[in-house]
């Protein structure tokens, strides 16, 4: 089997490079058919759909699997944003459990040290499964974590160190805000084409599809501005074509 890597790359090349984020609040019932609506109704214009750790939590292990294989069967990519963080130990089962449920990647908090996140890259990757890490969120208090000022072996910003990290340990991608394009700009800078850069806050939060694509994201994370548009197939194609041009 090919690498989450190349396979979602695969993907992307004829579907555009959208990622559904599911993310449903706690109001919203029947989490599973309309999970499963949307991986049906979209996948067209979706290279992968991902589930954060609050959809996951009241859905059971038969229902999550069921979800990864209906995208797998609809060709698109399947990604557990649970923000990883942990000792070597947990890190290791919470993944293999994962891998179990059918997901393709993980995103990741780096801030559980380089030697913990280099052990989940390690076995990972022996399974070809992907992992995603944090490098400069899109909540507009991102900016006062994110932007500190750390010192390692130099004087850096956190976001800077991270990167250090990701490109270090060979992740797959890391996550920039599409509310900070600069910042996108200066990772792919750094990384060029050794690792992609997964950008959420498109639309509801002020990003601009074609400007951070410009800047150099490879993926384009959506959520709010698919799911609650009135023409939800319309919305996504149109995202697919503005930014991918597909």
């Amino acid at each position: 089997m090919a690498t989450f890597k190349t396979r979602i790359s695969k993907i992307s090349k004829s579907n555009g490079g959208v990622i559904l984020a599911n993310d449903y609040d706690s109001s919203i019932k029947n989490l599973e058919s309309k999970t499963i609506q949307n991986i049906k109704k979209l996948h067209p214009y979706l290279c992968g759909i991902k589930l954060n750790f609050h959809l996951l939590l009241p859905l059971g292990s038969k229902q999550i699997s069921k979800i990864n294989k209906t995208a797998h069967e609809h060709g698109i990519q399947t990604i557990a944003d649970i923000k990883l963080n942990d000792i070597g130990n947990t890190n290791r089962v919470t993944a293999e459990n994962l891998w179990d449920l059918g997901f393709d990647a993980v995103i990741a908090n780096p801030i559980m040290g380089f030697d913990s996140l280099n052990n989940l890259v390690k076995i990972s990757h022996k399974k070809e499964k992907g992992v995603i890490t944090l490098c400069h969120m899109s909540a507009p208090e991102a900016r006062l974590s994110y932007d500190m000022e750390v010192r390692m072996k130099k004087k850096q910003k956190l976001f800077q160190l991270f990167l250090d990290w990701a490109l270090k340990s060979k992740v797959d991608g890391i996550v920039v805000g599409a509310t900070f394009p600069k910042i996108i700009s200066y990772c792919k800078k750094q990384a060029e084409k050794n690792l992609s850069i997964y950008s959420p806050g498109v639309g509801t939060q002020g990003g601009k599809a074609n400007e951070v694509i410009s800047a150099g994201t490879d993926y384009l994370i959506v959520g709010r501005t698919i799911l609650n548009s009135k023409n939800p197939i319309k919305t996504a194609k149109d995202l697919q074509f503005q930014s991918f041009g597909k």
